[in-house]
């Protein structure tokens, strides 16, 4: 029976974005699903998330119970990085207030930049204030599972935006109901015609790794750090 991976994508927040790369990176491997197929991995795609935390953790989360799939693989834009980076963990503090009024907030301000903005609004706003702040950490192998991958690294920064914010409450989810399905978080930076290439090859890696379960991943290990 096929492996079933969820690939999750977002839409773009901010004026000057054309396309969020997450989502480019998934049309691109949604190409070649007849090789994947013929490696009896099927890929189930939930494209173009709303950049806010409740209304995409909930559209995944629900994915998740309808599909129950081997693997969860979600992904984000980072503008500014030059490597594909596979999220360590996720903290319980993250942005979370609606994204289109945070972003006219900011643009009354003269001096902020969107171009400069990584993954979304800086960390001083609107940021979830739990007071049993937590830090989970993916039970994947990512040490094993990047192994000679040409263009991606491990990262510990999610960025206190919506994509740490989706990670969060999935591993959190996972944890709590569904540990035997490994996930882990993508941060996609823009795609050229110069890394293209070798971003699409290591996330093809990634996803065949991913439905080699035994290898890379232990559903006993999910590590959480209050902070």
């Amino acid at each position: 029976m096929p492996s079933k991976i969820l690939l999750t994508s977002f839409q773009t927040w901010l004026p000057h974005q054309v396309s969020n790369s997450s989502d480019d990176l998934i049309e691109k491997i949604l190409d070649d699903t007849d090789s994947f197929e013929a490696l009896s991995v099927s890929l189930i795609a939930l494209r173009q998330l709303p950049v806010d935390v409740p209304q995409a953790s909930r559209l995944a989360i629900a994915k998740i119970a309808e599909l129950q799939p081997d693997a969860v693989i979600c992904c984000g834009m980072a503008e500014k990085r030059t490597q594909l980076t596979v999220e360590s963990g996720a903290s319980s503090r993250y942005v979370f207030f609606p994204i289109s009024l945070a972003i006219y907030c900011l643009s009354l301000w003269e001096i902020v930049s969107f171009n400069a903005l990584q993954y979304g609004l800086p960390a001083l706003f609107y940021t979830n204030e739990r007071s049993d702040s937590n830090y989970l950490k993916t039970p994947v192998n990512l040490e094993e599972l990047l192994v000679d991958l040409i263009q991606t690294e491990i990262s510990h920064n999610a960025g206190q935006f919506v994509c740490e914010g989706l990670y969060y409450e999935v591993l959190n989810y996972l944890r709590e109901h569904h540990p035997h399905i490994p996930c882990i978080f993508l941060h996609v930076p823009v795609l050229t015609p110069d890394n293209s290439l070798n971003i699409v090859a290591d996330f093809r890696a990634i996803i065949c790794r991913l439905a080699s379960l035994e290898k890379f991943y232990n559903p006993h290990s999910f590590v959480q750090v209050a902070q």
